[in-house]
């Protein structure tokens, strides 16, 4: 139900916002669902299902291990923006339990750990938390690639909607939320509680409402 009305987990709380803070005073953010029904892959996809084939895939429950914080923090490391600290502190904090159905997807080269999608399932959804992969394997897009996966988990078991995260308007670091099928996804609009499908002219307009109404 959270999900659906524009709140999304961080840590073991649920929050939701309208703008992020930006060098400039404050961008605005949409949050996204990806409807699976509708999900029809283009040229970009499959050729990144293809170039991947040599991999295998594994999804599981969630458990903290060594081996995804060593992951996290080569990954971490090549950023060139602050993000978590650790894999714990993304999804735990200073709390011991976790709260939430956690799974997640790991990819290995010949046994090697190479990726790792980390997200919540749900009754009828899933919503992602958390991807990092080994910087050596940029070229294979393993960002991308785990949306596809996790996608794909999500229909393979009767989900009817992945929830990806926000997009943030000016910021283009986000814009790969819709890589996985931007025809089949939907943005919240935080005024009527409806979800709309995606389109820029429609993220611009609303924008522009926002921006007007809160006096930035």
């Amino acid at each position: 139900m959270w999900l659906s009305e524009g709140y999304f987990r961080m840590r073991q709380e649920v929050f939701t916002c309208q703008f992020v803070p930006s060098n400039d005073g404050f961008l605005s953010a949409f949050w996204l669902r990806i409807v699976l029904s509708d999900v029809r892959y283009g040229p970009k996809q499959n050729r990144l299902l293809r170039i991947n084939e040599p991999f295998t895939a594994l999804a599981k429950p969630f458990a903290l291990t060594r081996e995804l914080e060593t992951l996290y923090a080569t990954y971490r490391a090549s950023l060139d923006f602050e993000t978590f600290a650790s894999v714990k502190d993304c999804l735990l904090g200073d709390d011991v339990h976790n709260r939430f159905d956690t799974q997640l997807i790991e990819v290995r080269d010949a046994g090697r750990l190479i990726a790792v999608g980390i997200f919540d399932n749900g009754t009828n959804s899933i919503m992602g938390i958390l991807n990092f992969y080994d910087p050596q394997y940029a070229r294979h897009s393993l960002g991308k690639y785990l949306m596809l996966l996790k996608l794909q988990y999500a229909q393979q078991t009767g989900r009817a909607f992945y929830y990806p995260g926000y997009l943030v308007v000016g910021n283009p670091k986000f814009d790969y939320k819709l890589f996985a099928c931007k025809a089949a996804t939907e943005l919240y609009e935080d005024n009527t509680g409806q979800w709309l499908p995606f389109a820029w002219d429609t993220v611009n307009a609303l924008t522009t409402d926002r921006m007007r109404e809160f006096g930035l």
